[in-house]
């Protein structure tokens, strides 16, 4: 029986970088978490010890702050330009994937006007991307996560099996909450209006989020889906992933009141998590 060395990357994870365009006085910002894994020709590495095909991961910290300093613009041509910059740059990399994820802020108010340099960080959900680059073709999949969305009513659950262990009375109303994370996938990586893409993408997901009638939370997700994938026709598939935030109606009788779906016990964990991925058939 012989030993061999599997698949193997390596890289510079989770590098913060902060860029404030200050062209004029109304400043923007920028800020993001960018992880690097690169693979390729590393057998004798791992067996030897030798380094000559190593792209030092410092060197990959240092190339993603210098790229910042040139601009960063739609984080997946910034991806793009990174990833491309590591494969084509060194013979023992075929493959680089970079991760990105953008943390939003909101300019702040001063004096009833739009601040120029004041930001508070906002809650609107962190936007990510996923560039993977082989020499050849390049693949870009976006999306969010830490979108957390609640309907106060028009969600039902009931007609599901029951056994000796189910205890979960059936409901004709509830509330429905989730933090959304959700991927999708481009056909392509060439034409794409990144942040166009983005905003219609985000704002299908809310729009089919709050305006289907839920009798499942499995139902919200393909509506999600499906909105997406209509709106966004540069998107080849949706992947959702939809914990359930539960709420609980509190029982208030033993302080003599009654609680007419007005307070909630809201629960941290166990928690459902909905999975699922919503694709065009020819994708």
């Amino acid at each position: 029986m012989a030993i061999v060395l599997g698949e193997n990357q390596y890289g510079k994870a989770e590098n913060r970088v902060v860029r404030i365009d200050r062209d004029g006085e109304r400043h923007e910002i920028t800020d993001l978490n960018v992880s690097v894994s690169l693979s390729g020709d590393m057998t004798d590495t791992h067996l030897t010890g030798a380094n000559d095909k190593v792209l030092a991961t410092d060197t990959q910290k240092n190339t993603v702050f210098a790229f910042a300093r040139e601009g960063i613009g739609e984080i997946e041509d910034y991806g793009l330009r990174l990833a491309r910059r590591f494969v084509d740059s060194q013979p023992s990399i075929h493959r680089a994937r970079v991760r990105i994820e953008s943390f939003p802020w909101a300019r702040l108010e001063v004096g009833g006007k739009p601040a120029h340099h004041s930001f508070a960080r906002s809650g609107e959900g962190t936007r990510t991307a996923l560039i993977t680059y082989d020499g050849e073709r390049a693949e870009v999949t976006g999306g969010l996560t830490d979108l957390t969305v609640l309907n106060s009513t028009d969600s039902e659950f009931w007609g599901f099996p029951r056994d000796e262990y189910t205890t979960l009375p059936e409901t004709r109303d509830r509330i429905l909450a989730t933090a959304v994370s959700a991927t999708w996938r481009f056909a392509s990586a060439d034409g794409v209006d990144w942040g166009k893409a983005f905003d219609t993408a985000r704002a299908s997901l809310l729009d089919a989020f709050g305006g289907t009638y839920s009798y499942s939370l499995q139902q919200t997700l393909y509506a999600m889906g499906s909105r997406v994938l209509e709106n966004v026709p540069e998107i080849a598939e949706v992947s959702l992933s939809l914990p359930n935030k539960h709420h609980f109606l509190t029982d208030l009788s033993a302080f003599g009141l009654d609680n007419p779906g007005e307070v909630f016990h809201a629960a941290d964990r166990p928690y459902g998590l909905i999975e699922g991925t919503v694709r065009r058939d020819d994708s």
